[in-house]
């Protein structure tokens, strides 16, 4: 459990992942999706994502050209973790009587 809450455990981790499981993104893409994200806290936590080898970092040209950032193949092998997750998120709401998707700016609605 320490390994797997050290690698996915960060606050946006999981949901970084999900949105990078529909597709790569632009540093910015990341950034408009997630509103309350701080870029400091984005940049963190995609660093660490992408040192523990389940996101890759893709520099599209000479500096200052923009990066993207997309999942590796061994990143890929989390995705049904958080789909489960996902899932057991939006039971927990309907348990507690909120809304499935209370955030369409950060939502995870869609199945991976």
């Amino acid at each position: 459990m320490a390994a797997a809450f050290a690698a996915i455990g960060g606050k946006w981790k999981l949901t970084l992942l999900y949105w990078l499981a529909h597709g790569e993104s632009h540093f910015a893409g990341l950034r408009r999706r997630g509103t309350p994200i701080t870029p400091k806290v984005l940049a963190e936590q995609l660093r660490e994502l992408e040192a523990d080898g389940l996101v890759e970092r893709v520099v599209t040209g000479p500096v200052p050209a923009p990066v993207i950032y997309r999942l590796t193949p061994y990143g890929t092998t989390v995705l049904p973790v958080v789909e489960e997750v996902r899932v057991w998120g939006e039971a927990h709401l309907r348990h507690v009587g909120g809304e499935a998707a209370p955030n369409t700016a950060m939502g995870c609605a869609d199945a991976i």
